[in-house]
């Protein structure tokens, strides 16, 4: 199962997406556990407006050319139980993440009392649906947080490459920022690779990649 680094929990008053907003400055995100709850890490979001994509990330891109990514409002209108059979096998299997369960990615899907998340990023290919990203979005900033895709038929680019998409998406929208979670592994450091990138640790956000790499391989 993940563990995540915790520096403490606030509870979100309301639906407020300024207040959101606020709190995600001060590096709190979102989690799956219930309605309002926030935990401050070490964030990880990109300045939009600071965003290019590196040589690595188009030859990421090419790898999947063809993929596209649509924003779908939560809760569905529609709900096809292969999203959470998806969901379910995903975490399991790339991560024996056994505690996401079908009902809970059902539950953060369409349970707008229990969900802190608003969209659903869904990823497709010549007609066919690969993935989707549960995630949080607002005026000024995307919360890019649950991805899962059909793990044992596509490579670990793949998820890369989703996360691209929604990071273009968001920069088309005219965002200001994609959060991508926190730094908390040495896993993590694949989260260090985008341009116009900034982590949170504790008191500002830094842009010193170097020392961020210090930090999570310690």
């Amino acid at each position: 199962m993940s563990t995540y680094l915790d520096w403490g929990h606030k509870q979100r008053s309301g639906n407020d997406p300024i207040e959101a907003a606020i709190l995600y400055d001060q590096g709190y995100l979102f989690t799956r556990k219930f309605k309002g709850d926030m935990y401050r890490s070490r964030s990880v979001r990109i300045v939009l407006a600071d965003f290019y994509l590196s040589s690595e990330n188009k030859r990421v891109l090419k790898k999947t050319e063809g993929l596209s990514v649509s924003s779908l409002q939560l809760p569905l209108s529609s709900y096809d139980w292969k999203i959470h059979k998806m969901g379910k096998d995903f975490y399991q299997n790339k991560f024996q993440d056994i505690s996401f369960s079908a009902a809970k990615i059902r539950s953060l899907i369409n349970d707008p009392e229990a969900s802190n998340f608003n969209v659903l990023f869904q990823y497709s290919m010549a007609d066919a649906i690969l993935g989707y990203a549960i995630s949080y979005d607002n005026p000024t900033l995307i919360h890019y947080a649950y991805p899962f895709y059909d793990y044992l038929n596509y490579s670990n680019n793949f998820g890369m490459a989703m996360m691209l998409k929604a990071i273009l998406f968001a920069q088309e929208a005219n965002k200001q920022y994609v959060y991508i979670g926190s730094l908390s592994r040495a896993r993590d450091v694949y989260k260090l690779q985008f341009k116009g990138l900034q982590w949170f640790d504790g008191e500002t956000w830094k842009n010193d990649i170097d020392e961020a790499k210090k930090i999570i391989k310690e």
